[in-house]
């Protein structure tokens, strides 16, 4: 997962809380750092994504694959 695809990962799960969310609430697994200190301290995308799924009780099936644009069509 990229930084873009956890943006948008964040953005569609969580709609107008995305931003207070990825700067307020600290996640244990990622260090006790916001998701923000965290994609600064180089934790990867997708273990903050699974992170801050763990902490908000994000449905198991909603959690993979997202952030992720479809594939272009040729």
């Amino acid at each position: 997962m990229r930084r873009s695809e956890f943006l948008r990962a964040v953005d569609a799960e969580f709609g107008g809380r995305a931003t207070s969310l990825v700067t307020d609430l600290v996640l244990r697994q990622v260090g006790d750092r916001t998701a923000n200190e965290a994609l600064d301290a180089g934790v990867p995308p997708r273990d903050i994504w699974m992170a801050l799924c763990v902490e908000a009780d994000v449905p198991v099936e909603r959690r993979h694959g997202a952030g992720r644009l479809e594939p272009r069509r040729h």
